[in-house]
């Protein structure tokens, strides 16, 4: 029987099955969807962008104030490249008490032991790189920063040797001296070893107050805005190592350091490490930990404590070489201000140990050996081969020097133009001068260790005579330890023009500098951050109003009054 099929039925049959296929293809968009939207929640799928990744954990912050254009998935996968990152994560909530492992619990590995939070990730992991640990690290970094227009970007090369950085020590702040801190070294204790047993258990709550508060995002933001663009972090082994005797803070400061490189970042500052004390005492000097005897290298413990130095380095270097520190972290520093009483071969031997350590492990950036106060010429033919990968640190002072204390301000100031720039030029390696001050008397209370005088009034032990030029009474310490409110015009234009010969020299025959250093308790001439405020620095280190090619005053009153 033959049906009688309406003119229309095929129109409809043909909607009907666009319709179909429309609605198949949208389940299967959104099933894609949903898959892929798990497999980026997952991270086994990635989102490109522009920035460069970090291998820090997915973890929290306590601030939440991280950028969004860096992150990664995984501390311990492999770097990426520049251009690939993850999905930013929602930030976790701080790990509770309860959430902590109990065999973290009370180290440094647990947040909820931890006096300050700010920028930190309170969020627990055990993970690790060079047995050193990630937690308080935030994933997200950005590199496109820089303190000015005059220096590059931290994802772009900075040009060592043909542009000149300038930066400022952190001295004082994660490895403490009585001079630039004397309010923790009360009762004249000498150094931090005699510090941490005498506060017992104040010693944590004493140093954690004091790393959190002595500086702050605000001087990283300070320094930059002064003209800087480099900071040298000194920090101790302690930082990362406790061995059996050892009376120091072990850990905490470890984080504070990490912290403090990425305010560096967020300003665009660049970054010297500079392992200030290690095993042993490298100088038996209160910046090491503990005055007294050198035994590293050298002593009853010394072999032993030079391995163990080079075991930190093993660690540190591995830590260091990360994806997110390559741009940020552009020296390391070896070991400051080793003795000049070690043999130098012996001191050579483990710096080669040192520096083919931290290159095995990947560290790019340029590493750092010191001089060892043996002066430049001591180290011609003793370092070769390393081209520009390697560079010899210089300290600069004037004041401990019994042949140079006592110069007038202009000698001073020729001095600089003259023959610190041509020694330095002179240099065997790639130079840079990793302190200078413009202090110009050693009058600055226990800058010569606590309880010892100065060479320049004659009260340092072993000194015969005043140090100062007219060698008799008026060769006193009140200026030194003035406030600078009452330093006269005439000085501060000396003091001034001091800095700025010492820039002049420091650039034209190095790499750059680190003026030692940015902040004390109660010494003016050791303080960047006080010549800011007194009126006798650059407002900007890029900017000076004078330098040695202008000519140094003839005669003392020609400038100076």
């Amino acid at each position: 029987m033959a049906v009688e099929v309406p003119r229309n039925a095929g129109k409809a049959r043909s909607k009907k099955s666009l319709w179909l296929l429309i609605g198949a293809g949208v389940a299967l968009l959104a099933i894609s969807g949903a898959v892929i939207g798990a497999l980026i929640a997952k991270d086994v799928i990635h989102v490109n962008k522009k920035s460069s990744v970090s291998q820090g954990s997915a973890l929290g912050t306590a601030s939440g104030d991280s950028s969004p254009t860096s992150t990664s998935n995984s501390s311990s996968s492999a770097t990426t490249s520049d251009s690939a990152i993850s999905t930013p994560k929602p930030i976790p909530a701080c790990s509770t008490s309860d959430e902590i492992p109990s065999s973290a619990k009370g180290t440094w590995m647990d947040p909820t032991s931890w006096l300050d939070m700010k920028d930190f990730n309170c969020t627990f992991t055990s993970e690790t790189i060079g047995d050193l640990p990630l937690v308080g690290l935030n994933d997200t970094w950005d590199d496109s920063k820089r303190p000015n227009s005059n220096v590059p970007a931290l994802n772009s090369s900075f040009g060592y040797g043909q542009r000149p950085f300038r930066g400022v020590n952190l001295g004082g702040w994660l490895s403490p001296e009585p001079f630039i801190t004397p309010s923790l070294f009360a009762d004249d204790i000498p150094h931090e070893y005699t510090m941490s047993k005498k506060l017992g258990d104040k010693l944590a709550p004493t140093l954690e107050k004091h790393y959190s508060t002595f500086v702050t995002e605000a001087d990283f933001k300070a320094i930059a805005d002064a003209g800087l663009d480099h900071v040298r972090i000194p920090f101790s082994y302690w930082a990362v190592k406790h061995y059996e005797g050892d009376p120091y803070l072990f850990g905490v400061s470890w984080r504070y350091l990490l912290r403090g490189i990425e305010w560096a970042r967020k300003n665009g500052l660049r970054v010297k490490l500079d392992l200030h004390a290690v095993p042993g005492s490298q100088n038996g000097w209160n910046h090491s930990g503990r005055g007294g005897k050198v035994n590293w290298i050298q002593g009853t413990d010394g072999a032993m404590n030079a391995q163990r130095s080079l075991d930190i380095h093993n660690m540190l270097s591995k830590f260091f070489a990360q994806d997110r520190y390559k741009n940020v972290v552009t020296f390391y520093g070896l070991v400051n201000e080793p003795s000049k009483n070690i043999p130098q071969e012996d001191l050579i031997a483990w710096t080669k140990k040192a520096i083919d350590i931290v290159k095995g492990n990947g560290l790019k950036a340029v590493q750092i050996f010191s001089e060892g106060m043996r002066g430049l010429g001591a180290w011609n033919g003793k370092m070769t081969g390393y081209g520009n990968s390697v560079v010899i640190d210089v300290h600069e002072y004037t004041l401990f020097d019994p042949n140079t204390i006592g110069f007038k301000h202009t000698e001073r100031v020729a001095f600089a133009c003259n023959t610190l720039t041509s020694a330095i030029a002179a240099s065997p390696n790639p130079a840079m001068v990793g302190e200078w001050s413009q202090a110009d008397t050693d009058c600055a209370r226990w800058l010569n260790g606590v309880g010892n005088g100065a060479r320049w009034n004659g009260s340092f032990v072993g000194v015969d005579e005043p140090g100062c030029a007219t060698k008799d009474s008026q060769c006193n310490c009140d200026m030194a330890n003035a406030d600078p409110s009452t330093y006269t015009a005439d000085y501060k234009r000396f003091l001034q023009q001091w800095a700025e010969a010492q820039m002049y020299a420091f650039e034209k025959s190095s790499w750059g500098w680190f003026y030692w250093t940015w902040k004390t308790e109660r010494a003016p001439l050791w303080s960047y951050q006080a010549a800011l405020k007194g009126g006798f620095m650059p407002a900007k280190a890029y900017n000076k109003d004078w330098d040695c090619s202008k000519g140094v005053p003839t005669g003392e009153n020609a400038l100076y009054g």
